[in-house]
């Protein structure tokens, strides 16, 4: 395939991509897919499966052992650490902030990919952090200080910052962590539409289920550091693949808002 029509077609390409911590404990096994532009990927598995370690090897915070990961028809080794912060942003499940930056600092971290050299942010650069800020119904916290907030306010306040770095391709690792309900719909609802309407690329770890099939195009299915299992929501989520993944028992019907799948578990 041309190298064109590849950038074109795929976002993402992991290649065969293995990692370990420590050399005799495998985290990933030859792991490859592909994330194509504007899809919202959902990577589901047990815990310790390896999805938050592949979402760091995506933002290169590691580096695969074994294997490579392209962005468009480019490794991202070859990307400088700011321009490969204007393409990709990730949302952690903790910040691990501990200077009391007020929310409107910290959102507006997420502009200092654009900035030349010292350059200060500028008027537009408040303008899109005040933006992020209102669609993640934070606004009214601006000049709080970070170390202040509940942990929902702080994910909201994450999300923003990376909602304010305009990136190409999202990475969040369980966004719905320490979001109450309410607030989980909200922030689910905007990234699919920015998903839908701007072509914005989602990956996104969850450890719900129902959250996957209501919101992916695809879901990749993790276990053990493989790749179990790939397709749409339709395709992964089954009784059978569930049992032998999660070793769980659950009934898969149908929901009746979106008829995707719907995971319960049986008791």
């Amino acid at each position: 395939m041309a190298g064109g029509l590849f950038s074109l077609m795929h976002c993402l390409t992991i290649d065969a991509v293995s990692f370990s911590y420590i050399r005799t404990i495998p985290i990933l096994r030859e792991v490859s897919c592909s994330v194509q532009r504007g899809e919202f990927l959902s990577l589901v598995g047990p815990n310790g499966s390896g999805k938050t370690t592949l979402l760091r090897l995506l933002d290169r915070i590691f580096l695969p052992d074994i294997g490579r990961i392209l962005l468009g028809d480019k490794p991202i080794v070859k990307f400088s650490r700011a321009e490969l912060a204007r393409r990709i942003a990730f949302v952690p499940q903790d910040g691990g902030i501990q200077f009391p930056f007020t929310v409107f600092e910290i959102v507006l971290m997420g502009r200092s990919p654009h900035t030349r050299g010292m350059a200060f942010e500028n008027a537009h650069d408040r303008a899109i952090a005040s933006e992020m800020m209102e669609k993640t119904d934070i606004s009214h916290l601006a000049n709080q200080p970070i170390t202040k907030l509940s942990g929902g306010e702080r994910q909201r306040a994450l999300i923003a910052r990376a909602l304010a770095q305009q990136p190409e391709v999202l990475l969040l690792d369980e966004p719905n962590a320490h979001l109450d309900v309410s607030h989980l719909m909200d922030i689910f609802r905007l990234i699919k539409r920015l998903n839908t309407e701007s072509g914005l690329t989602v990956v996104s770890v969850s450890h719900d289920l129902n959250l996957a099939a209501s919101y992916s195009d695809r879901v990749a299915m993790l276990k053990s550091g493989s790749l179990a299992a790939l397709g749409t929501p339709e395709e992964v989520l089954t009784e059978q693949c569930i049992r032998d993944v999660f070793q769980a028992e659950v009934l898969v019907d149908r929901h009746p808002s979106h008829h995707g799948p719907r995971i319960t578990l049986k008791t």
